[in-house]
């Protein structure tokens, strides 16, 4: 659900298909919650290119 209104935002302000995404989740994740997270992506219509734990996207971005 949250996932799909994030699409639709997003398609609204730049006017273009939303097909495929990156998703970062929390690092506290186990394996089951990110499967769901995953899953909700593809209900939402995503094409989930990668999924990545949120501390590798902040180390990332502060290098």
């Amino acid at each position: 659900m949250i996932l799909t209104k994030m699409k639709d935002i997003t398609e609204t302000l730049f006017g273009s298909k939303v097909e495929k995404a990156i998703i970062t989740v929390p690092a506290y994740f186990n394996d089951s919650q990110w499967k769901s997270t995953k899953d909700a992506a593809v209900v939402a219509g995503l094409k989930v290119l990668h999924m990545i734990n949120e501390h590798i996207v902040v180390a990332v971005a502060l290098h």
